[in-house]
């Protein structure tokens, strides 16, 4: 037989009403009690439902995960860092996939918290860096954390993402560094040739790592040269035409070097240049971004910038919860700024003489 919320509450010796505090995880309820009622639901192995928990009050028990990236990996990850925490405090996960130059987005996403009676959203670029979305979610009530490219607090760099009474609704990745030690890898390695291959304009992730690259060109006295400067966006085949395009503008030999704005990119153009017969690292270093398959299913793996994206989207997750009735207590060591970093391997190396 199923277990019910009855069972439970006679084995622990409370009210159902108090068990239904305790797996609704109020606040107010003491540790002893949590801990004793907790007990009896890990020993008679009860389940609650989540459906009937949404039905019985006003309360919610879901959250939702907003996206509009073509990198299924990417998704995944995301998926999966905030579906672990999910998890943990008893909630179920609406995936909500979705088209950022839609000019009716925001509709759309107010029906669907509406409809799924969400308890927050999780906000993944470059729809967490539309002012009409949040605007939206403000004049709703709704709790929401954004992943942003950038870093809190940085008035220094260029391309700093503004101060805002919202920045603690924020997760941010700083591209802009990571982007910096790669070139700066590169530079090192006696490379002074560099391009950058560059991904979607609308995400703010591209800006942050092409002025990483640039900063760092500017810093070791290497001319910044827009002609260098390849505008694709996050896939293999923007990378393959990137390549190429930069590679027979510039007669090969000139450029040692290629900074993908992705892992994709990267792989993509290390494809041209094997049609051209370049070899790899010898002749041309390639590096890409983010660490995802692509990286490690080429040949060579590609050195690239480790960014933890299920990590990243646990701790936004976190952050969405502690702002909710979904954590007892608050989270005393969430993540707000992550820097990806560099991981090499062999597809770079030593500029050629």
């Amino acid at each position: 037989m199923k277990v019910t919320i009855n069972d439970v509450a006679k084995h622990a010796g409370v009210s159902m009403k108090t068990v239904s505090r305790v797996i609704n995880k109020e606040p107010s309820v003491r540790k002893k009690t949590y801990d004793l009622v907790m007990q009896a639901v890990t020993e008679l192995n009860y389940q609650p439902n989540t459906a009937a928990r949404n039905l019985a009050g006003t309360s919610s028990f879901a959250i939702g995960l907003v996206y509009d990236n073509p990198n299924a990996y990417y998704v995944i990850d995301m998926q999966n860092g905030v579906l672990s925490r999910c998890k943990d405090e008893g909630y179920e996960l609406v995936i909500h996939p979705c088209c950022a130059q839609d000019p009716e987005m925001h509709k759309e996403i107010a029906t669907m918290i509406q409809r799924s009676r969400l308890a927050g959203l999780v906000l993944t670029p470059p729809l967490s860096e539309q002012q009409d979305i949040i605007d939206m979610l403000d004049e709703l009530g709704i709790a929401y954390v954004r992943l942003l490219s950038g870093q809190d607090k940085t008035p220094e760099k260029p391309t700093e993402v503004p101060a805002s009474p919202k920045s603690n609704n924020c997760i941010y990745v700083d591209d802009y560094a990571a982007a910096y030690e790669i070139t700066v890898h590169l530079i090192n390695l006696g490379h002074k040739t560099i391009a950058f291959a560059c991904g979607d304009a609308e995400h703010k992730s591209t800006t942050e790592r092409l002025a990483g690259y640039q900063s760092a060109l500017k810093d070791h006295n290497l001319t910044v040269d827009d002609n260098l400067i390849y505008e694709g966006n996050y896939s293999f085949e923007s990378g393959v035409e990137g390549a190429k395009a930069l590679l027979k503008n510039n007669n090969a030999s000139n450029i040692t070097a290629i900074l993908g704005g992705n892992d994709e990119i990267a792989a993509g153009a290390l494809f041209a240049a094997r049609l051209m017969n370049i070899a790899i690292p010898e002749q041309l270093s390639i590096s890409g971004f983010e660490d995802s398959p692509f990286s490690r299913q080429t040949w060579p793996k590609l050195t690239t910038a480790h960014q933890a994206n299920s990590v990243i989207s646990e701790h936004a997750a976190r952050l969405l919860f502690s702002k909710t009735r979904g954590s007892r207590k608050q989270d005393k060591d969430i993540i707000t700024t992550f820097t990806p970093s560099v991981v090499i391997r062999e597809s770079t190396g030593p500029a050629p003489n």
